[in-house]
């Protein structure tokens, strides 16, 4: 004996390759489906709509394959209320827990659809019920659903488990992709006409500033040892980035250039070895915890130019996240694992565009905690890492295998260019 169930896609279904990913979803893992209903969008504006039967051999393959559906955005066709149970215990989660996507998420609750806020992959999602306290305005504060990761929950935190209740909504291509981000649409390309995309950026950069939003700069050492760091220093100076995020040895190299002239001991500009210069780093490192922290250095005159120097200056905001092969670390390096998590999570958040600079641990942390949305440029001489990056699910994203000592330079001219 079989068992249905139906599901509906609503969007730009066809030219996402959507309602063939569900066909190919149903089929490979043992079920079957009939179309239902197909309305085809015939504007480019026009969403389509799709309803299909799928049909399999018992309850358990069917709810599998309704679970990959629902994670490419096919939704019941009978929606319910989500299924919510207390966790157990803090940082223990209820079995059958549903694990969100980062794609906007909603969470039907008494018959309403909640959207889900913070979305990040690999989270819990939490529904809090209407406070009975009234604001000024007379209405009350709820009910709302945000998601947690692991580490943050608590006993009692009412958890959405199961599917039922649940719409996803992954970001489309649409088949006009105009506006300030549709060119990042185009996948991973070592040949794509660089001054033409790096104009293009630019003006995705100003115009997310314009209009009050925050660029995020995710930046590896490669960006000091190329020769980049006085152009990214000037982006961060003028304004056109808000935020940084790195490792402790980004800010170490950044400070030795300033201090001593090389990055890793090496000249960045005649590419000459330093007497003595593989101790600059461990140097660098010392006079900053002499000093108390990098804005103290700064204060003092220590630090007087560089990535840093700016941030500090221009009141950019800077998360500096450790691991385990940390030289020194700096004073300002955040060690725990956990505290470092959180700082990168709020400043992910926060970013309304991204920038990735040749780091793929830094810009893997953060690309965990990003929403489909926001849009991201990832920049990197090695190709196995723009494709690693782009494929963790921005909708809207470029990918250019380049030197960033060679990008970062032309952006920052571009930029000035335009001002």
């Amino acid at each position: 004996m079989t068992v249905t169930r139906e599901v509906e896609l609503e969007g730009h279904i066809i030219d996402s390759g959507t309602m063939g990913a569900a066909f190919s979803i149903v089929m490979d893992m043992g079920g079957s489906f009939t179309v239902e209903a197909f309305d085809i969008g015939r504007r480019k504006e026009e969403p389509s709509y799709a309803r299909l039967l799928v049909e399999a051999d018992d309850p358990e393959t069917l709810q599998s394959i309704v679970h990959e559906l629902h994670q490419h955005g096919a939704n019941p066709a009978d929606p319910t209320d989500a299924t919510l149970e207390p966790a157990p215990a803090d940082r223990v989660v209820p079995h059958g827990f549903y694990s969100t996507t980062n794609h906007p998420t909603f969470v039907r609750h008494d018959d309403e659809w909640l959207p889900v806020e913070n979305m990040e992959m690999d989270c819990a999602i939490v529904v809090e019920p209407a406070d009975d306290d009234r604001l000024a305005d007379g209405s009350d504060t709820g009910p709302r659903a945000y998601t947690k990761v692991l580490n943050a929950v608590e006993a009692g935190d009412r958890i959405v488990t199961g599917d039922s209740g649940i719409r996803v909504e992954p970001p489309e291509r649409p088949r006009d992709a105009g506006g300030t981000f549709g060119f990042m649409q185009g996948g991973v390309s070592a040949e794509r006409p660089s001054e033409s995309t790096i104009r293009k950026i630019a003006t995705a950069m100003r115009e997310t500033n314009e209009a009050g939003g925050s660029v995020l700069a995710v930046c590896g050492p490669a960006l000091i040892h190329s020769g980049a760091r006085e152009d990214l220093a000037r982006l961060v100076r003028e304004g056109h980035v808000d935020m940084l995020s790195a490792g402790n040895g980004f800010a170490v190299h950044d400070i030795e250039r300033d201090l001593y002239g090389t990055s890793l001991g090496v000249d960045t500009e005649t590419l000459d070895h330093a007497r003595h210069g593989h101790k600059h780093h461990i140097y660098a490192i010392s006079e900053v915890i002499r000093e108390g922290g990098i804005e103290a250095a700064v204060e003092s005159g220590t630090i007087e130019s560089g990535v840093m120097y700016e941030c500090v200056v221009n009141d950019r905001p800077y998360v500096l996240a450790g691991s385990i092969r940390d030289d020194g670390p700096l004073p300002d390096t955040i060690t725990d694992a956990v505290e470092a998590q959180n700082a990168i999570r709020e400043q992910a958040h926060e970013a309304d565009m991204v920038l990735m600079l040749s780091t793929l641990l830094h810009s893997v942390a953060v690309g965990n905690c990003l929403p489909s949305t926001t849009p991201v440029v990832c920049v990197d001489i090695n190709p196995a890492t723009v494709t690693q990056l782009l494929d963790r699910g921005s909708a809207q994203a470029v990918g250019m295998v380049t030197d960033v000592g060679t990008f970062v330079p032309l952006l920052a001219e571009t930029l000035a260019e335009d001002a």
